[in-house]
């Protein structure tokens, strides 16, 4: 999450987005859940935006979030993602499908689409040590998995770790 995070969501996305413009090939940018025009209208971005500049600058950085990848894999061996894994992840080729820009819907069930479980599953799911497979999540988006399921994903794609955030 880059915004609703303190009083200077503007200055971190802008230095964010500064450094990826200096350092394109070197510095990488993930789309978190709070990248997300329906989380960050509610959290506080679009307040600031709007006390601080304007409505229009709130779409602008909307737009901008939209065109964000939803996942990374670093040197082939790293999955990188907001949140975690999801039940209909078969193949990488999935989230490469994934066209952007693209908004995310709140759960998978809100907006009929080949990709909607998959994108918010990859942007709220969360790992639970005492789950076995998959849970419900008490965030009341997507779900949680278990280290089995986690194992299972990492040897499927021969990978050997999941970095990621969402906590």
């Amino acid at each position: 999450d880059y915004v609703d995070r303190g009083k200077q969501s503007l200055e971190v996305i802008c230095l964010l987005l500064a450094y990826k413009i200096k350092y394109p090939e070197n510095f990488f940018l993930l789309r978190g859940n709070h990248e997300c025009a329906s989380i960050n209208r509610i959290y506080g971005f679009y307040d600031e935006c709007k006390r601080r500049f304007s409505v229009k600058l709130w779409k602008t950085f909307t737009d901008c979030f939209n065109c964000l990848p939803i996942a990374a894999i670093v040197d082939e061996k790293i999955f990188c993602c907001h949140g975690g894994l999801s039940p209909d992840l078969q193949c990488m080729e999935q989230i490469r499908r994934i066209m952007r820009p693209t908004d995310v819907p709140d759960t998978g069930t809100l907006i009929p689409s080949l990709f909607s479980g998959l994108l918010c599953d990859l942007l709220w799911s969360d790992p639970d040590k005492d789950v076995e497979g998959w849970g419900e999540n008490d965030r009341g988006v997507s779900f949680t998995f278990g280290a089995d399921v986690v194992s299972k994903f990492l040897e499927r794609h021969d990978l050997d770790l999941i970095c990621r955030a969402h906590q």
